[in-house]
């Protein structure tokens, strides 16, 4: 991933077929490639990207079936960054789509070669969909305490360290250890506000806040 934090630039256009299915997915065009809907022949190139050698400790990978099962279900969204080509250049699954609690976890983001900034920009462009088309209240993920590159990349686009699963993962005869990242609505739509609209935010909470009662 490049933790660069530039901005790059992001169209969404409707595309024939896209809208079939995942009526609030539309295609995003990120810097020359597109972030789409996966269909169900893109699981044997993802099951590829799960499986780079480089890739082995830090991400999890699931047979066909499992995968069929989750794209086939409606807690989970499978995207794919795509080239001008049609080579698969990265993918990401989203879950908890299916709950009341707006919360969407980020389980996985691979990209087919690292290092090149596809990560980054892929990441962006999930921000933009999860909470301007799903209107999530919150997106979470859990990223190996050992991947530091993954740490700067989520925190230049906004992510909080909020927690830490000690040993969390025994992966390769040990334990890993796991951070907690998450950013919710309000974080991710500051940067994109007016400085007034931040100045309001900002006084009305260094205001009292009135009493409330019961607990949820």
């Amino acid at each position: 991933m490049n933790s660069s934090t530039s901005k790059s630039p992001s169209t969404s256009i409707s595309r024939p077929g896209t809208e079939a299915l995942h009526p609030s997915l539309r295609t995003a065009i990120i810097a020359g490639m597109q972030l789409r809907p996966a269909r169900i022949e893109d699981i044997p190139s993802i099951m590829d990207l799960e499986r780079i050698p480089e890739y082995h400790t830090f991400v999890g990978h699931w047979p066909e079936d499992e995968h069929r099962t989750k794209m086939a279900g409606t807690d989970c969204r499978y995207l794919i960054a795509e080239s001008e080509s049609g080579e698969m250049a990265g993918f990401a699954i989203l879950r908890g789509l299916a709950a009341p609690h707006r919360s969407i976890r980020l389980q996985r983001i691979v990209v087919a070669k690292p290092n090149c900034g596809v990560g980054r920009l892929m990441l962006a462009a999930i921000l933009d969909y999860v909470f301007g088309e799903l209107k999530a209240h919150r997106l979470w993920l859990d990223v190996f305490e050992t991947n530091t590159r993954a740490h700067h990349v989520y925190a230049s686009l906004g992510f909080r360290r909020e927690g830490i699963l000690r040993e969390a993962v025994f992966r390769d005869g040990e334990y890993h250890t796991q951070l907690l990242m998450s950013i919710l609505d309000r974080e991710y739509a500051a940067p994109r506000r007016s400085p007034k609209e931040a100045a309001a935010d900002r006084e009305g909470e260094s205001s009292p806040a009135s009493p409330r009662r019961g607990t949820a």
